[in-house]
């Protein structure tokens, strides 16, 4: 275990503070490899906007917006690590990624997903009743 620290440090010392996913293959004569993969997105999304995390309940409350220029720098980073044949489609799977989180991408309409009442928005929000059952 120890090696490993060691060369994970050692491959990845110029990121310290991101969250780095590692494969780890352990042989039989206790040698190992490892790849490094990319950051989550989730991650590189609350980076690029600053923020602790995401919204509890994305479809209500919005936590950011990412610009369109900040998706495709997300989506660069990420491609390697992405079942995506361009940067387009990497860019859609980012932002769908983004729409769980609550962020929103500048210029587009967001996902109408739920239809949320004048009532339940209050009672969410905290300042109705709460629904009987």
């Amino acid at each position: 275990i120890m090696q490993f620290c060691q060369a994970f440090n050692a491959a990845t010392q110029d990121q310290a503070g991101t969250i780095i996913p590692v494969e780890i293959t352990i042989y039989e004569d206790k040698t190992f490899d490892f790849v490094c993969k990319t950051p989550p997105a989730a991650f590189l999304i609350k980076e690029k906007l600053g923020i602790k995390s995401g919204s509890g309940i994305p479809q209500i409350r919005k936590v950011g917006e990412l610009s369109l220029d900040q998706l495709r720098e997300i989506a660069e980073i990420k491609m390697p690590d992405l079942n995506a044949n361009d940067i387009e489609a990497a860019m859609e799977i980012i932002a769908g990624t983004a729409r769980s989180m609550g962020v929103n991408i500048e210029g587009r309409e967001p996902k109408k997903e739920y239809v949320i009442t004048r009532r339940l928005k209050a009672i969410l929000d905290g300042e109705g009743a709460s629904p009987e059952a």
